[in-house]
């Protein structure tokens, strides 16, 4: 088994069902989940800024398979979900990331890239990990991801979650 860290963000439809949906999913998957942060609310970034806020979130847990049947995993559990990739970085129902899988450095661009490359530039990824897992160290950074979180340049929104008005 490999201990593995995901990011989930989802900004259509209903977004906390989304996410609940998204790790039943996971978990009927063979992924063991160990630990859930939080939920939080985030504005969008990139180049599509004329969207819903996401809801994002990580989650820790133990695969018994490789990385590419996890990703595989994942982009079924994407598909189901209603996920259509139409636009870069655009609204989506799910979006699942491997962030770690392990110490494992995995350069296969533009399909899987793990640790995942936005980690560090990434303030809505970093507070959820940073609160399931602070002292996780970044394997090709050497910084832990309290230490990621201090010094990301991003000071974009991100609060928790309390749920719809």
């Amino acid at each position: 088994m490999t201990r593995v860290h995901l990011g989930l963000g989802t900004n259509l439809g209903d977004r906390r069902a989304n996410l609940d949906e998204a790790l039943r999913a996971l978990e009927r998957g063979g992924f063991s989940v160990d630990k859930r942060s939080s939920i939080y609310e985030s504005e969008p970034v990139g180049p599509v800024r004329d969207q819903p806020a996401f809801l994002n979130g990580a989650v820790r847990g133990d695969y018994g398979a490789a990385a590419p049947d996890l990703l595989a995993l994942i982009e079924k559990i994407e598909a189901a979900l209603g996920r259509v990739r139409e636009v870069p970085k655009g609204p989506r129902t799910i979006d699942i990331d491997i962030l770690y899988f392990g110490s494992a450095r995995i350069d296969d661009p533009p399909r899987l890239v793990v640790p995942h490359p936005a980690i560090p530039f990434r303030r809505f990824v970093l507070l959820p990990l940073a609160e399931i897992d602070p002292d996780l160290v970044h394997p090709t950074i050497g910084k832990t991801q309290r230490q990621l979180l201090a010094e990301t340049p991003d000071r974009g929104r991100v609060v928790l979650y309390r749920g719809e008005p």
